[in-house]
């Protein structure tokens, strides 16, 4: 018996062994996470938008086209050194931080009646984008990848020196906290994905425990502060969650739904496009609850297949950040890894009832544009990290183009000459001709 466990795991060493092992399971992983999100929620919209729009296609036909933006951002990421991430990572912060006190100020304006009523969501929740013309941006989501990118490059320069509180008040705590107040004015759920993304990268630093213990005092604060500062949605949100006994027809309605979804599900699930709760009686099944939508079409294995590639990836990050050689990239694969981890833990928490609901999105999966190609970004800049490990690096480089690559750029051959051609150009005379034998 333990030879026979022994050669899967020995074969499965092996596999784990190669130099280039990062680089594929990111890729698959990402690739099959984006292939469910396109086929979720078109499954998830068509019904409904056919019905109100008569067009079946509108919501898939847009989240295609921010899947090929987030593609390009992906294959532009994936080619920069990490000097360019380094430098980019301060005027991202710049630009996060402007676009999302434009957004507060703007609601701020609409509460006191300056600029007309506040723009809600379809269940009450505050606006979280900002409309620029015709381009619609969530500033928070940017607000993700400009804190990995910057928190890293300060912490790689202070080194050792991470360990005194000193260093970590010039400039990160205030900085990193003036981010998450704007944030938490709009979207409590994102700033806490912001809280998880910071204490990992702070973990991966080595800073002491007695700083997460203060820092988890003040969080505990923060977020009391906000639920009463927006105690019109987010008390309910809350006192849902922590009442079983709520009104399934008011403050319990999505959290029901949801559950009834998966419920309905079983081990198979109903099939592709057959969930009746997409059909309008779930409440942002093809966004934050899309999750609920899975387990009622593909069962509780469709489940189990994105819970492990969510697994997957966060192995292939942990990994990078593991096996690459400088600090900067370790510290920002880190954080990438917490920020997806921790948002699709806080998500699916929500859709199975084990945490209040937040409103963020399932990464990969749920709709939206901005959340998908700033996600997009961040694996890109993960597979240029994946790119660089010592033995991915001399695979890399021993590895003959591809065929395709071989057949664009390699010279053509000589075409063949006719003999009485060859004879009458001057540049062969002088040459001894060859007896034909």
């Amino acid at each position: 018996m333990r030879a026979l466990l022994g050669r899967p795991a020995a074969v499965l060493r092996g596999l784990l062994d190669r130099p280039l092992t990062s680089y594929h399971l990111l890729l698959a992983s990402t690739g099959l996470l984006l292939v469910i999100g396109l086929t979720m929620v078109f499954s998830a919209t068509s019904v409904y938008a056919f019905a109100t729009d008569g067009n079946a296609f509108a919501a898939i036909a847009e989240q295609a086209t921010y899947a090929v933006f987030g593609l390009g951002a992906f294959w532009v990421c994936q080619r920069l050194p990490a000097r360019t991430f380094r430098a980019l990572g301060l005027p991202l912060l710049l630009v996060a931080f402007t676009l999302q006190g434009l957004l507060d100020l703007l609601s701020v304006a609409s509460r006191v009646g300056l600029i007309g009523t506040p723009q809600l969501g379809p269940i009450g929740a505050n606006v979280r984008w900002l409309e620029i013309g015709a381009l619609s941006v969530q500033p928070s989501e940017l607000a993700k990848f400009a804190l990995v990118v910057w928190v890293a490059d300060v912490l790689a320069r202070k080194g050792s020196a991470v360990g005194w509180w000193r260093e970590l008040a010039r400039p990160l705590f205030p900085v990193v906290g003036l981010m998450l107040a704007l944030v938490g004015y709009q979207d409590l759920g994102t700033m806490l994905c912001l809280v998880v993304l910071f204490v990992g990268m702070l973990w991966a630093a080595g800073v002491r425990l007695q700083v997460f213990a203060v820092m988890a005092v003040i969080g505990l604060a923060g977020v009391a502060f906000l639920v009463f500062l927006q105690r019109s949605y987010r008390m309910e949100r809350l006192t849902a969650f922590l009442n079983p006994d709520c009104d399934v027809l008011d403050e319990c309605y999505q959290a029901m739904q949801g559950r009834s979804a998966l419920g309905d599900g079983g081990w198979f699930g109903v099939g592709l496009g057959n969930a009746s709760h997409s059909w309008g009686w779930l409440p942002e099944g093809h966004n934050d609850f899309i999750f609920a939508v899975i387990g009622e079409e593909l069962g509780v294995v469709g489940c189990l297949v994105v819970l492990g590639l969510f697994a997957v990836f966060a192995y292939t990050a942990l990994r990078i950040a593991r096996r690459v050689p400088d600090r900067f990239r370790r510290l920002a694969a880190a954080g990438v890894a917490a920020w997806i981890v921790g948002q699709t833990v806080i998500n699916i928490g929500g859709v199975v009832g084990l945490l209040p609901i937040t409103g963020l999105p399932l990464p990969f999966i749920s709709a939206g544009g901005s959340a998908l190609i700033v996600t997009m970004a961040a694996v890109g800049m993960l597979l240029s990290f994946a790119r660089v490990e010592p033995a991915a690096a001399r695979a890399l480089h021993a590895r003959p183009p591809a065929k395709w690559v071989q057949l664009l750029w390699a010279p053509l051959p000589p075409l063949p000459r006719d003999p009485a051609a060859a004879a009458s150009d001057p540049s062969n005379r002088g040459t001894p001709r060859q007896e034909v034998r």
